[in-house]
């Protein structure tokens, strides 16, 4: 069931869905879903990340910003590098700060993206699509183990992370078909 009205789960978006979102997404919020995306990060993680988080290979969501409570390091991959090489980003404090003090807020970013999509025309995405969006890519398409997936979304029950992947009844219903072909 695609999310609708805070209900339900966030769809996965399409190459070409995200590609559209990001083109019409201001820069900041664009860098923060891309993020999101190649990270497979939530957007309060990713908000909270500072300078000192961002190393040339990896970055570091820190354990008070994770909604496990433990600090998960993830690799940059190398379409995010060439991305955080571009952006100027700040060398200490928050990558992405707010109005006034602090981290821009989730509700910004939320609202943001909510504006972008309905521009769009896309229904059922949200925040969350990018993080699913990357695991049901890494799964389905590059051939990930949930055990790979699941090392890098920190994700405690291997359940839990199965549901992110998007898969349909007729996929279903097809390999079990073309198993034994």
């Amino acid at each position: 069931m695609p999310k609708a009205n805070r209900n339900g789960q966030a769809i996965v978006l399409s190459e070409k869905q995200r590609e559209e979102v990001w083109a019409e997404l201001h820069y900041s919020h664009r860098l923060i879903f891309q993020i999101c995306y190649f990270t497979a990060a939530r957007i309060g993680e990713v908000v909270q990340l500072r300078g000192e988080d961002l190393f040339e290979t990896h970055l570091i969501y820190r354990a008070m910003n994770t909604k496990t409570k433990r600090t998960r390091g993830v690799a940059i991959a190398p379409p995010l590098a060439k991305l955080l090489k571009e952006a100027e980003l700040p060398a200490t404090g928050y990558l992405f700060p707010g109005r006034a003090t602090g981290h821009i807020t989730t509700r910004a970013c939320d609202k943001a993206l909510r504006e972008t999509l309905d521009y769009l025309g896309i229904r059922g995405a949200a925040t969350h699509s990018f993080r699913r969006s990357l695991l049901t890519w890494l799964h389905f398409e590059k051939g990930c183990s949930l055990r790979t997936l699941q090392k890098i979304t920190d994700h405690a029950d291997i359940g839990n992370l199965a549901r992110y992947l998007d898969i349909d009844q007729q996929e279903a219903d097809e390999a079990l078909r073309s198993a034994w072909d």
